[in-house]
């Protein structure tokens, strides 16, 4: 297990000037070597090596300028450019406040804004204006989970920022503009970060598979097994390298003593390390639509375990939210239409909500969409009313529109015949008024046919009085 997990540098080995923070050990029940966990070992030293993150990351970017060193006078107006990262976890944020911090004449400084408090911020700004001047050094200070400072505690960054004592970079998961004060927003660097790809934590756990500095060739990787740590990652890049180091050890534990080559590491050992099966599915395969068909199925059968089961069930394979939300949108109006109107609204706003909130906790505003639509009364007589107009429409059934319904408001129109007898229907008792509206050939063709389910039981009642009226029957 050493030969495994020791191979190759820590993250700090080459640090002389004590510039990047010394490793964390590791939490209990982890396997990693004595110089970090695996996440820790294989963060980027340079900008070239951050997986993803490429519109941030251009030649000439601020980002470049900041990580090369420009700037390094921040006594003067081109000092370097305190920075608000934004983004999801495992995106890259702290990596990318190390490899800033490493350029020459860097001092890296972190602090937590869980723990820290005002007396510790203003510690670290008298301590970087003492380096500044006395050994012309810049304190990178990496400040995490801004958002849960206070005002006060924000304020107090304000003059070390400012002044350019220190380089801020600060990292919060929640939107700035709501968490982060005003003063110190106007005069930070705003770079939003985005969700890492499947393709990026693929490369990213290959190369940890392979790099001197991560598992160094000692293990082989099935696809099996690498797609489902990319599935499981959700994006993540820290969480991808903590449960590849983890199926690394359980294939080490099960390996026999068999030479030298790389241990095999198989999606059983994934799934022990993980504790968490591997659902067969394949996002652009025949369970993406084997799956999302029962969904739908079972939520038009009225069957609410069922959709519960296979939502459980994309959920966990990690398919887009988004995508879900997007059916259950389509399926309250196809399959329960007007029996229950506010079905609609139910599966629009968890599909906004979705957007909004993200995952994890998107599984609970699907859910509620997901028994409301189960459980609801079912009818399908909108969805098959506009099928009727359009096969009709399509057969070349609808000519002309009746001259009393067009337009009488361009010169001309009058003498065309165009809204001569229309009656306004507002003026007529319960404002329902009795004159033709579709066209010659489809008088007295009924598209929409109520069902006796749910809120059409009175809307079919309603519409039967309204024909009549209409139709002058």
């Amino acid at each position: 297990m050493e030969d495994l997990f020791g191979h190759g540098r820590g993250n700090n080995d080459d640090d002389d000037d004590g510039s990047v923070a010394a490793v964390r050990p590791a939490g209990p029940g982890t396997i990693s070597s004595p110089r970090g966990p695996l996440a820790v070992r294989m963060r980027p030293r340079t900008l070239d090596e951050v997986v993803g993150q490429q519109h941030l990351l251009g030649q000439g970017s601020p980002l470049r300028q900041l990580a090369a060193g420009a700037g390094a006078d921040t006594t003067g107006p081109a000092g370097p450019t305190s920075l608000i990262l934004w983004g999801p976890p495992g995106t890259g944020k702290t990596t990318l406040a190390h490899v800033i911090a490493r350029g020459q004449g860097r001092k890296f400084v972190e602090l937590s804004a869980i723990t820290a408090g005002v007396k510790d911020v203003r510690r670290v700004m008298d301590e970087a204006l003492t380096a500044r001047d006395l050994y012309k050094t810049t304190t990178v200070l990496f400040l995490d989970e801004i958002h849960r400072f206070n005002k006060a505690q924000q304020d107090a960054l304000l003059p070390g920022v400012e002044n350019r004592w220190v380089v801020l970079v600060a990292a919060t998961t929640e939107n700035p503009s709501f968490s982060v004060v005003s003063p110190l927003l106007s005069r930070s660097l705003l770079l939003t970060l985005r969700p890492l790809t499947d393709a990026d934590i693929e490369g990213l756990i290959q190369r940890a598979v392979a790099d001197p500095r991560g598992l160094g060739g000692k293990v082989a990787l099935s696809d099996e097994a690498l797609e489902h740590l990319v599935r499981l990652s959700g994006g993540d890049a820290r969480r991808a390298l903590t449960a590849l180091e983890a199926a690394a050890g359980v294939a080490f534990g099960d390996a026999d003593d068999a030479g030298d080559g790389p241990v095999a590491v198989e999606l059983k050992h994934t799934e022990r390390a993980l504790d968490v099966a591997a659902v067969r599915y394949d996002r652009a395969g025949d369970q993406h639509y084997d799956v999302i068909s029962a969904f739908i199925k079972s939520i038009r059968g009225s069957d609410v375990d069922a959709s519960l089961h296979y939502l459980a069930r994309m959920l966990e394979a990690g398919e887009d939210p988004r995508f879900i939300a997007r059916r259950i949108v389509i399926s309250a109006a196809e399959d329960v239409g007007m029996a229950d109107p506010t079905a609609l609204q139910t599966a629009v706003a968890a599909a906004q909500a979705v957007q909004l909130i993200g995952m994890p906790e998107g599984r609970i505003i699907l859910a509620e969409a997901v028994v409301h639509l189960a459980t609801a009364p079912k009818s399908n007589a909108a969805y098959m009313g506009i099928n009727k107009a359009i096969a009709d429409v399509r057969a070349g059934l609808g000519n002309g529109i009746p001259a009393h319904l067009r337009d009488a408001h361009y010169p001309g129109s009058k003498q065309l015949g165009h809204g001569l007898g229309y009656k306004y229907a507002h003026d007529a008792p319960h404002a329902v008024a009795t004159q033709q509206y579709p066209p010659d050939d489809l008088v007295g063709k009924d598209y929409y046919q109520p069902t006796a389910n749910g809120a059409e039981r009175d809307i079919a009642l309603r519409l039967e009085r309204l024909r009549r009226i209409v139709r002058g029957k």
